[in-house]
């Protein structure tokens, strides 16, 4: 059980790799102060664990049920993925004076928490396919207390821990900034946009292969 638990752990805690995506996050709200900018860290925190928890209770027959397949899934949210870290990526760098005209849009932000700021930038269609193939490997065939209670209490444990790192990257990620500088702090942005474009082709490429090599694609993020 504890081995289970902590591959479950451990695997969507990589997959979603809150401190890498800090800055992103950081870029996305710059409008909003630090007070601001940890409770939509908050709001992100909860639709992430929510995500994870639908994902691996229910996200097989919510597929099922629009006929979406998992490539399907992987290649749209690939799509979107890898845009937004386009955007970012040749977004020019916010000045003094852009960050003051950025708080009036503090509304338009919070209310981008569940979308794009959750899916997909942060539980994106690579961590639900995860969750999704992580629920159906667990066997429940062996009754209620040992095929249900044992790895639904794992999921959710597991879905509660990542869902507090990602609060604690995302809420303190101006802290990590001010220590870095404006330069560095410029050239995380620009290399956690890179890394989200790079992540957007491949999971784009692990859709594709998962339509034309059935089993052979390589790990989705």
């Amino acid at each position: 059980m504890l081995k289970s638990f902590l591959f479950e752990l451990a695997t969507l805690f990589a997959i979603i790799n809150p401190y890498g995506l800090a800055f992103v996050f950081l870029h996305r709200t710059m409008g909003l102060s630090d007070r601001e900018r940890s409770g939509v860290a908050k709001q992100v925190a909860i639709y992430a664990f929510c995500v994870l928890i639908v994902s691996s209770l229910a996200g097989t027959l919510i597929l099922g049920f629009f006929g979406i397949s998992i490539p399907a899934l992987r290649i749209a949210g690939g799509l979107v993925v890898g845009a937004a870290g386009w955007n970012l990526l040749n977004e020019a760098p916010l000045n003094d004076e852009a960050h003051a005209s950025s708080s009036q849009s503090a509304d338009a932000i919070r209310a981008q928490a569940f979308f794009p700021l959750t899916v997909p930038l942060t539980t994106g269609p690579g961590t639900i396919a995860t969750a999704i193939t992580l629920a159906a490997s667990r066997d429940l065939s062996h009754g209620w207390n040992q095929g249900w209670i044992i790895p639904l209490l794992s999921t959710l444990t597991a879905s509660f821990i990542v869902a507090v790192a990602i609060f604690h990257a995302y809420a303190h990620v101006s802290r990590m900034a001010r220590i870095l500088g404006p330069e560095g702090t410029s050239v995380i942005m620009r290399l956690s946009a890179f890394l989200l474009l790079c992540v957007g082709v491949q999971i784009i490429i692990n859709g594709v292969t998962g339509i034309t090599i059935p089993g052979l694609q390589p790990p989705a993020r």
